[in-house]
């Protein structure tokens, strides 16, 4: 079986001193056989790169503009990230996409962006509560799924990360048949979408995801890993949750 990858987003949280936590998770990683990433604000990528230089743990940033460079004021373009020494990004978040009115298509430029870079995209998907009541769940993923992906991913390193947005900090976790669902659709639209290349790339699940019920999710049928976010603030609850993987 592939390893699984384990992800912590940290959003907008964290200063300088918050690199210890970052260095606690490196040193306590023991034996795990998960790959491990963190992705902290723009403003400690460069800094949690320099601290984690030689411990496994990849560094990424949470979004990047699709322009190499440009008049675009406050935004971060991938070679900027991956000059800082990120090797990940996580692109198409529910929060960009709901906050900021991110499409699918510019989601796909994104991810363009990031190969071109040399950084490893993490693509995120995933319904609302009234997409999933309305029975609408699996069509809105898979579409989301089909017009996120650009064919240039076919052959490359990437993850797509299912997210159920209602479950994103609020403590609901659907159930592992829920989730055992959505992850068998949306292997399927990759499969479709990049041939082959679809079947290989990690699935990842986010939402609620803690030490407490991350080994029954990480054993989950088509679930490579976890995009983690308040619980990868701390090292120990992260720790917690790689235990798990």
């Amino acid at each position: 079986m592939a390893a699984k990858l384990v992800v912590g987003n940290w959003k907008m949280n964290g200063l300088g001193a918050a690199l210890d936590e970052a260095r606690a998770v490196a040193s306590g990683l023991g034996a795990t056989s998960a790959r491990v990433g963190l992705c902290p604000p723009a403003t400690l990528v460069e800094r949690m790169a320099r601290a984690l230089a030689g411990t496994p743990v990849l560094v990424g940033g949470q979004d990047c503009r699709a322009e190499v460079s440009g008049a675009f004021t406050g935004d971060v373009s991938a070679e900027m990230l991956a000059d800082a020494g990120a090797a990940l990004v996580i692109l198409g978040h529910s929060e960009r996409r709901a906050g900021y009115g991110e499409t699918d298509a510019l989601v796909a430029a994104k991810v363009e962006a990031a190969l071109r870079a040399g950084l490893e995209p993490i693509v995120c998907v995933g319904e609302t509560l009234a997409e999933r009541e309305a029975g609408r769940a699996l069509a809105v993923v898979t579409g989301q799924v089909r017009g996120s992906l650009p064919a240039a991913l076919a052959g490359r390193a990437f993850s797509l990360a299912y997210e159920p947005v209602w479950a994103i900090g609020t403590g609901l976790t659907p159930t592992i048949a829920q989730i055992e669902e959505v992850h068998a659709a949306v292997r399927a639209e990759l499969v479709s979408v990049l041939g082959p290349a679809g079947a290989r790339a990690p699935i990842l699940y986010g939402g609620s995801v803690k030490p407490s019920n991350a080994a029954e999710i990480l054993s989950a049928a088509e679930v490579g890993g976890a995009l983690v976010g308040g619980a990868s603030l701390k090292a120990q609850d992260f720790l917690g949750i790689l235990a798990g993987a």
